[in-house]
């Protein structure tokens, strides 16, 4: 059995008419007009209405999203979701002044951690800026970036709120 490629149109005994969006060694994405996108095993009955022929240079709906959204993540200052350590979840910060007659301030975890997340996005979104400028010279450039090295390393106290070790704060590395 010959594989359809990307842009297929198929006509599918329950879920009618629709058009092959991705490819994979087990399955079709489908986009159907009545139900919309959904997997189908590449072995189903299938009658075809128009076959393409794979092509290697088509690439799929979620190939596009997925570099849209680096892009959008590496050139904006959008946020990106990321976890809190499980253990922390609803927990909070006490803040204890040292004087008695002032009070203790409570802070929720989960607004610290995104606060510092905001941060991190900040510092990123700058240290690209100072890359990609045209107007820098380049002494200039790795002056700063070991600035913005420096301000990572500060800011490794707070890698034990993250639940992932790949958002982890790195500073210089010691040798």
């Amino acid at each position: 059995m010959k594989i359809l490629g990307i842009g297929s149109r198929i006509e599918h005994s329950e879920l009618g008419a629709g058009v092959v969006t991705n490819v994979t060694s087990k399955h079709y994405w489908v986009t159907f007009i009545k139900d919309g996108l959904e997997t189908i095993d590449i072995n189903s009955n299938l009658k075809i209405i128009e076959a393409v022929e794979d092509e290697v240079d088509t690439i799929s709906f979620y190939e596009v999203e997925k570099s849209l959204r680096d892009i959008l993540k590496k050139w904006s200052d959008v946020s990106e979701v990321v976890p809190l350590a499980d253990k922390w979840k609803g927990g909070k910060i006490i803040l204890e002044p040292k004087d008695n007659n002032l009070s203790s301030k409570e802070i929720p975890i989960d607004t610290f951690f995104h606060k510092i997340v905001m941060v991190r996005d900040r510092v990123r979104v700058m240290e690209q800026k100072i890359n990609a400028s045209k107007t820098l010279e380049d002494q200039d450039k790795i002056d700063l970036q070991q600035y913005i090295t420096r301000i990572y390393g500060s800011l490794t106290t707070f890698n034990v709120l993250f639940k992932l070790k790949s958002d982890n704060f790195v500073g210089s590395k010691s040798k």
